[in-house]
């Protein structure tokens, strides 16, 4: 059973793109590896841009910036 686990930030991902994600990743594992999508399981987790950190800052900081 392949287990796929997508981590995105917090930014207003619509409901429509997350079954987009689900969708791709489970079309992904079936045409490159012939797994089964009825077994294939995809999460999607979501952080607070204050939670992730890219180059020693937070991406709420580099938001701000424009980064």
């Amino acid at each position: 059973m392949p287990y796929v686990n997508i981590r995105i930030t917090r930014e207003g991902a619509t409901p429509e793109q997350k079954a987009k994600l689900i969708e791709g990743a489970t079309r992904l594992l079936v045409d490159v590896l012939g797994k089964n999508p009825a077994t294939t399981v995809v999460v999607i987790d979501e952080v607070e841009t204050d939670n992730w950190g890219v180059g020693g800052e937070t991406v709420t900081v580099r938001r701000k910036r424009g980064q």
